[in-house]
C-alpha cells in the first residue's frame, strides 16, 4: 500500500502567524511507518521526499507515484534509504543488499522499481537528479565521523556522514545522522540556517514518552515542536533547527539544494535568538 502526503512551501512571514496545530500540519512528519505500507510525504522544498516504509516480514515494492510525473518514482531521482530497525534487505536494480540497523543504501537515477522485504523499517529520502551516480551500500563502519561538542555545553556527539562528499559520489542529496552521547541533550547549538539548502530531520532511538523539543523558525521569531520517536521535521532554507531531547536519541539529517557543502551554514548566536 503506498500513501502519498504533499506539503507546500511556506513563507517564513505565514509560518510566523500559526498555532500549534497549524505549525505541526505544515512542518511535522508524523505517521510515517505503518506496518506493511509505503508512506511518503512529498515537499515543495527543493522536491525533497521523505518517508517510511515497513514490509514486517513481507515485501513492498515502490515503483509509480504520480507526484513525480514520471513512469518510475527514480527515473529523474536519487535516493537515500536508512535502516532504523532490525535487518532487511532492499532490491533495486537486480541487485538485493542487505541492511543492518543503522546502514544506509544510496540508489542513483535511473535505479527503477525499488522492493524492501525483511523486518527493516526504512526510511527514504529522495531529491531530484539530473545525472546518474553510482549505487552504493555503506555500512555504520564506512561512514566518516566527526566529533563535535562537550559535556560543558550538553551537546558532545558524533556526526556520521554517509552519503557526503568526503565519503561517497551523488548528485545533490546529502545524509547522515548525529548520535547525541549519554548526558547530552542539544543536537546543535548555536542555531544555524542555510539558505541554498532545505533540511529534513528523522528523530529515532528514543523511548516511547520521550520527545525532542525542535526549534524552528526565523531567528527573531522562533517556534517549537515537540517530536516523539520515528516522527521528523521539515526545515525550510529560512529557519533554524536545533532541539534538546529527553533521554537518548539520534537524529537522521538529509538535504538538497545548491551545494553539498555541510559546513555552507549562517550561525546564529543563542543571544541572538528570540
Amino acid at each position: 500500500m503506498l500513501t502519498v502526503h504533499t506539503l507546500h512551501a511556506v513563507h517564513q512571514s505565514q509560518a510566523k502567524t500559526f498555532d500549534t496545530a497549524t505549525l505541526r500540519e505544515n512542518f511535522l512528519i508524523d505517521g510515517a511507518f505503518r506496518s506493511g505500507e509505503i508512506r511518503l510525504t512529498y515537499t515543495h522544498y527543493d522536491r525533497f521526499v521523505v518517508g517510511g516504509a515497513v514490509p514486517d516480514g513481507g515485501s513492498l515494492t515502490l515503483d509509480t507515484v504520480a507526484e513525480s510525473g514520471t513512469d518510475s518514482f527514480l527515473d529523474r531521482r536519487e535516493m537515500g534509504i536508512v535502516n532504523i530497525g532490525e535487518t532487511g534487505t532492499v532490491e533495486a536494480g537486480g541487485t538485493s543488499y542487505t541492511l543492518e540497523r543503522g546502514d544506509v543504501l544510496y540508489l542513483g537515477m535511473g535505479s527503477g522499481a525499488v522492493t524492501f522485504a525483511g523486518q527493516g523499517r526504512f526510511y527514504i529520502t529522495s531529491a531530484p537528479a539530473h545525472r546518474t551516480c553510482p549505487t552504493r551500500q555503506i555500512a555504520i563502519g564506512d561512514a566518516k565521523e566527526v566529533k563535535l561538542g562537550d559535556v560543558a555545553s550538553s551537546n558532545k556527539r558524533t556526526i556520521r556522514q554517509f552519503i557526503h562528499p568526503d565519503v561517497m559520489e551523488s548528485c545533490q542529496l546529502t545524509l547522515g545522522y548525529t548520535t547525541l552521547e549519554d548526558g547530552s541533550v542539544w543536537n546543535t547549538m548555536p542555531a544555524h540556517t542555510h539558505d541554498r539548502r532545505m533540511e529534513a530531520y528523522l528523530y529515532w532511538g528514543m523511548e516511547d514518552a520521550a520527545r525532542v523539543v525542535h526549534l524552528m523558525g526565523e531567528p527573531t521569531e522562533t517556534r517549537h515542536l515537540m517530536v516523539a520517536n520515528e516522527e521528523g521535521v521539515v526545515s525550510p532554507p529560512w529557519s533554524i533547527h536545533a532541539g534538546a531531547g529527553i533521554g537518548g536519541y539520534t537524529f537522521i539529517w538529509a538535504m538538497a539544494g545548491d551545494n553539498q557543502s555541510f559546513t555552507d551554514m549562517d550561525f546564529v548566536q543563542p543571544a541572538e535568538l528570540r
